[in-house]
């Protein structure tokens, strides 16, 4: 399989992992979005909690430039160490969510 492949596999199984867990609070449906043709993976939360309407992504992964850019995590879950863990290389991740200046900092690539 080649690299685009590997990454467009792990990222849609991570997302569907999560995306399976059940919300206890509320009617909330979890569902995965993904754009395979622009490389653009979500989670989304949609529903009711109690009168409180849920609306919103809460995890979205992007492949381009031949790595995969965190977008947006709103979880729990540190998803740059469960990419590395199904086999991403750290140099292949990207914190977008953090401040370009910031990254350099992490352990995963800067750009």
């Amino acid at each position: 399989m080649d690299t685009l492949e590997t990454y467009r596999t792990v990222i849609q199984a991570l997302l569907a992992d999560y995306a399976a867990i059940p919300i206890a609070n509320g009617e909330i449906e979890c569902y995965t979005v993904f754009d395979t043709r622009q490389d653009h993976y979500q989670v989304m939360n949609v529903g009711w909690d109690g009168h409180r309407r849920v609306y919103g992504c809460v995890l979205h992964l992007d492949i381009k430039d031949e790595k995969i850019w965190i977008q947006q995590n709103m979880t729990e879950m540190r998803v740059a160490q469960e990419l590395v863990d199904r086999g991403i290389e750290k140099e292949k991740v990207v914190l977008g969510f953090q401040a370009p200046d910031m990254r350099q900092y992490t352990d995963y690539s800067a750009v």
